[in-house]
Parts: structure tokens; sequence; C-alpha cells
């Protein structure tokens, strides 16, 4: 382990922070956005399923933690498993010591004349949207930037109709599979749509993620096919909204996808993190010369590692990430476990505070 070092301290706000680097100029210090949304709940002693379905509750829970770390954050609202139940599935909040979010208890579409069936829903009454409508009411209120969430369509289809049905439909049925995908980005298009209109003047964002298109799951062949055009489509309607930065989350093992990543627009500036299994020097120079970097601290070491182990590998992060061309935020790879020992998040920020200053 790297000898640690006196912490600095901050010489601007958060909000100059992340503003200096939306516009392409050098901070303070790297950022750090610890990707902490079910933890949150337990950090205060709330059950996690207020999380995700009483958005105040998850607005101060997500303020009061992130209040407490310091961290340079704000708050998200939702979970991987959209879809399922917004076209007309059913869904489990999440129980247990271990449980983190929601997941699809009954997915609507399991059959090619299910996918034929399939209306696309109305966003101001479909699942889990009118939450999410209700959180950005509450960040419209305080002033603060609203994230436009575009859903990614292979994440979503496979939440329709479960990942290996959807997986043998594009090898033996991909014409089933088009379909479902097709409705899946049309129904994300609409969802944007919904939620541009209904603030209109207010500063805007966009954000989309996909795990589900992860080489363990799919070849780079099937992503070029079955992910790229749909994902593509979502991102350009976005812009096409006004959108000008979009965050998109490249979850787990994306390496071979990664030339097809490239082809997705994110706007002027976009942030794109990444899962661990992605080297952060990999992704600055693949994306780093258009795009803010972030990333990517293993989720399981977080949790289950020493507080050095997590020390380290932060301070390997930022020491890789801290020079990309357009800037670089700190983050786990994908959402911190809600069992993470609270000293163990703690360090991300420690390492921050000691190696993540600029001269």
């Amino acid at each position: 382990m790297a000898e640690q070092r006196q912490p600095r301290q901050d010489t601007m706000s958060y909000e100059e922070r992340m503003g200096a680097l939306m516009m392409g100029q050098r901070p303070d210090r790297v950022p750090c956005m610890p990707f902490a949304v079910g933890v949150c709940a337990k950090t205060i002693g709330m059950p996690i399923t207020r999380m995700y379905d009483d958005p105040e509750k998850s607005f101060w829970a997500q303020m009061w933690t992130w209040e407490m770390y310091g961290y340079d954050a704000f708050p998200m609202f939702g979970y991987a498993s959209y879809g399922g139940w917004e076209f007309g599935g059913e869904i489990k909040m999440p129980e247990g010591e271990f449980a983190q979010a929601p997941t699809v208890s009954k997915f609507p579409a399991t059959t090619p004349e299910e996918v034929e069936a399939l209306e696309i829903p109305d966003p101001a009454t479909a699942g889990q949207l009118p939450l999410y409508m209700e959180f950005l009411r509450i960040l419209q209120q305080i002033g603060a930037p609203i994230m436009v969430m575009g859903w990614a369509p292979f994440t979503a289809a496979g939440n329709t109709c479960e990942v290996d049905v959807l997986c043998r439909w594009m090898m033996k049925q991909p014409e089933v599979a088009h379909k479902l995908l097709r409705k899946c980005t049309d129904f994300s298009k609409k969802i944007i749509d919904h939620i541009v209109d209904s603030f209109p003047g207010h500063p805007l964002s966009g954000g989309t993620a996909c795990a589900t298109s992860a080489n363990q799951i799919i070849s780079p062949k099937q992503f070029e096919e079955f992910v790229l055009p749909y994902h593509k489509e979502v991102h350009e309607h976005l812009i096409a909204r006004g959108i000008n930065s979009i965050f998109c989350h490249i979850c787990g093992e994306q390496n071979l996808n990664l030339p097809y990543w490239q082809q997705i627009p994110y706007g002027d500036r976009g942030i794109l993190s990444f899962g661990h299994e992605v080297d952060l020097t990999k992704a600055i120079e693949m994306f780093g010369d258009k795009h803010i970097i972030a990333g990517n601290v293993e989720p399981a070491v977080i949790q289950e590692g020493t507080w050095q182990e997590v020390y380290e590998l932060s301070r390997v992060c930022i020491e890789k990430g801290k020079h990309a061309p357009n800037g670089y935020i700190l983050m786990a790879g994908c959402e911190i476990p809600v069992q993470a020992p609270p000293y163990n998040i703690y360090v991300m920020k420690k390492a921050i505070m000691e190696h993540g200053f600029y001269d």
C-alpha cells in the first residue's frame, strides 16, 4: 500500500467543482461520486424499500449520507430492473439482509405472442415512473439539475421477457428479439419526451446504463446487432431534445464491446463510467479525448475487503484517471453494496483528499 499523505482542503464548492468539470476546466481536485443508493437507507436506519417507493425519503437519505461523507454527488432515483413493471409485470421490493434493489417477480412477455401483444405504456402512469417524476419535482423545487433517464432498450427487454429468454430469441428467433427491442426503444423515447416536456426551461442532463449487454451474457457480434442501433437511437433522441451531456454507466465486462460504445453519441461532454473489469487507462485512451471518465473501484472489495484495500484501489484509480484530458470522477464500478462497512465507503473520499488534488 502506498504511503498516506496529509489531506488537503477543498478550495471549490461542490457546485463550482462540478461546474468546472462540465465546462472543460480543471477543478481543485478529482470529484468523488461513490454510486451509493441502497446503502444510504442503511446509513440513516431506514428500510431499503423506502429508497424505491418513497421519493422524498429516498432524496433525504441520499442527501444526509452524502453530507456525512462529503461526496460530490446528487440524489438519483431508480433501479436496474426497469421495464418489467412498466410493461405490465410485477416487481419485488428488496427484503432481507443482502437485498439491494427491486427485482422482477413476474415477467410480462415470455412468449412471442406476448411480445406481439405488448402495448407501449403511458409514461405518466406506468410502473415506477410516477414515483420518478415525483422525485424529479423535488429536485425542481430546490433548483437542482434534473437527469432525464433514457432507458437502455436491451436491459429493458431483458427485464420484460427475462434475460435467458431474450438470449434464446436472439439466436433462434431474432425477429422476436428485434420486435421487443423496438417497443422498448419507442417507450424509452416516450419517457424522455414526457420528462423534458414536464420541466420546460429547467437545467437537464441525460442518463443511461446498460449491464445486460456485458460480455458475460452476449458476444460483441450480438451487441452490434441487438444493442448498438437501439441504444444509439435513445442517445440521439436525448440530444435531439436539447440534452447536451449524457451520463452512461457501461456496466460489467464490456471490453470487447468498447469499439461499439465509441459509435454512440454522448453529447458535447458526456460522462462515461465503467465497471471494474475495464481498465481506466484503456477507457481514457478510447473515450477520454471527448468525454469525462468515471470509475471504477470494485464493489465487492468495498464490501468484503479491508479499508486499506479499498484505499489502495481508490488511489490507483485516481492516479490513472487524474490526468484524463477531459476530466475524471472517482466512483465505484457499480452501486456500492448495502453491507459495505462505513469506513470502507469513507476511504474513497480519504484517498481523494490525499491524492486527488491538481497541483
